[in-house]
């Protein structure tokens, strides 16, 4: 994933709290919103310190950003995506925070193809 497509700026990610639409699971917390001038999706990620060290932290956006990489050509663009993980994720494997993730994204209608991805 590019870095021109992830959201960096405190001011950003507080817009997307401020202005966008929620939905969340067990593990994860999605906010988005769309934006018409944007030709391609952008995430920002956030672990807080209660899930664990900074390995533990950094590892479970790894395998967020990953997660997106296998899923960029199916996510609907023009789109500020913040993921915030939680509690549960620091157990989980890559394949279900993808799972996780997929799940989200399906309900909240994020994904171009109206079957869900396995």
């Amino acid at each position: 994933m590019k870095k021109v497509f992830r959201i960096k700026d405190n001011k950003e990610f507080q817009y997307v709290f401020k202005h966008g639409r929620t939905f969340a699971n067990r593990q994860l917390v999605i906010y988005y919103m769309y934006k018409e001038d944007q030709k391609h999706f952008r995430i920002g990620l956030s672990v807080g310190k209660k899930i664990g060290n900074a390995v533990m932290r950094n590892q479970i956006k790894r395998y967020l950003r990953q997660a997106f990489h296998e899923l960029e050509d199916d996510i609907q663009p023009m789109y500020d995506i913040v993921i915030i993980a939680r509690q549960p994720t620091k157990s989980m494997s890559f394949h279900q925070i993808k799972k996780s993730l997929t799940h989200l994204l399906y309900k909240e209608r994020l994904l171009k193809n109206k079957s869900k991805l396995r």
